[in-house]
């Protein structure tokens, strides 16, 4: 499983892709945070927080995730190396988790950069080391459990297609409808008393539970069952092919 993952992670960074990646998230956030003369601009509303990044930053890896998930499985089948990797000797689990865990591994090396701009908001408090750490630091992990959660999402979404960009836009689709799909559709008459329910059905909700700097268990539980659910889903596309 690990050489696997090796594997994998490897080749991310052997190709341009893992690059393009972090590259890409990087200087969106940063054109949002220092560049751009909006609201989030972090010079321009002089106050020294992060909320800018944790807010733009889920909606970048809303595309950026399913373009690194979309070849996991998709160009093994187009490619005719599926059945190669399933005589290997690990489980269908194992090869899953492998490939899951590559694509968490680009998404925790596009995060570790984006340090730098805290480290800037520290110095610029007014006095220096003047903000709120823990809200920052609670965002950051929401963050880590939403990227996670998206790549379990493109993972199942690359297993059941052979074609890389069907696989990107449904991972889209579905990143999305679990993000921010909830939020429009819990306060519709319909759902009655259980449209607040509803609500917490999305991600959105925890990740912004997550971003006031407090990690509920109910919280961390939620995300541990929506990537556990896409990897379960994942292994049952895999192993439809026995039927």
């Amino acid at each position: 499983m690990f050489t696997l993952l090796k594997k994998e992670v490897n080749g991310f960074f052997n190709s341009l892709m893992g690059y393009i990646v972090i590259t890409v998230f990087l200087l969106i956030n940063g054109l949002f945070l220092w560049v751009f003369p909006i609201e989030s601009n972090i010079l321009d509303y002089g106050y020294a927080n992060l909320d800018g990044l944790f807010l733009i930053a889920p909606f970048v890896f809303l595309f950026l995730i399913p373009a690194i998930t979309m070849r996991l499985f998709a160009d093994e089948k187009k490619s005719g190396t599926i059945e190669l990797l399933l005589t290997q000797p690990l489980s269908d689990l194992q090869i899953i988790l492998a490939k899951y865990f590559a694509g968490f591994v680009l998404v925790i090396f596009s995060l570790i950069p984006t340090l730098i701009y805290f480290i800037s908001v520290y110095k610029l408090g007014l006095p220096p080391g003047n903000v709120d750490a823990g809200a920052i630091w609670g965002s950051y992990i929401g963050l880590l459990f939403l990227g996670a959660s998206f790549v379990a999402i493109g993972l199942f979404a690359s297993s059941i297609t052979d074609n890389q960009i069907i696989s990107f836009i449904i991972a889209v689709f579905l990143c999305g409808f679990a993000y921010i799909g909830f939020e429009f559709i819990y306060s519709f008459d319909l759902f009655g008393n259980i449209d607040l329910f509803i609500k917490t059905l999305g991600i959105n909700s925890h990740y912004a539970s997550m971003s006031r700097g407090v990690i509920d268990t109910r919280d961390v539980l939620y995300f541990f069952s929506i990537i556990s659910l896409f990897i379960l889903l994942t292994k049952i596309s895999l192993e439809s092919r026995k039927w």
